[in-house]
């Protein structure tokens, strides 16, 4: 997990409350999630871009980047994540998030996105025939 840049917009409590919704979502889906709150230097989705490229495995990595003052949402996934996670499912997730942003609910928005993509995200489960 990584830690929440721009920790300035949350509270101690909607830090822990994003902290467990991040752990949670990484249990169930067996990927990384990562959170940044904050100024985006330059073009949104390019910035966003280059912090997903900087975690430890981008390949197996989802980063959620807000930018409240530019309202700006991007979600970028890595390969192996697409193998599970479709775009289709990152925009309703996205969807999701700006309508609780709307509402001036940014982590409550965040909580909701993040188990979404981590139910979409996870492998499939896999049956096991026993011996007869």
């Amino acid at each position: 997990m990584e830690p929440v840049p721009g920790g300035e917009h949350l509270t101690e409590a909607e830090r822990a409350r994003l902290d467990e919704a991040i752990r949670a979502a990484e249990r169930l889906s067996r990927v990384e999630f990562s959170v940044f709150i904050g100024t985006a230097e330059g073009d949104p989705r390019s910035f966003a871009t280059q912090l997903h490229n900087s975690l430890v495995a981008p390949s197996r990595s989802i980063l959620v980047m807000v930018d409240p003052v530019a309202r700006a949402l991007e979600i970028v996934t890595g390969g192996w994540v697409r193998r599970t996670l479709t775009d289709r499912q990152v925009e309703l997730a996205a969807l999701q998030m700006r309508s609780a942003f709307a509402a001036d609910d940014l982590v409550g928005g965040l909580v909701r996105g993040i188990h979404m993509l981590a139910e979409h995200a996870r492998p499939p489960q896999t049956l096991h025939a026993g011996e007869a």
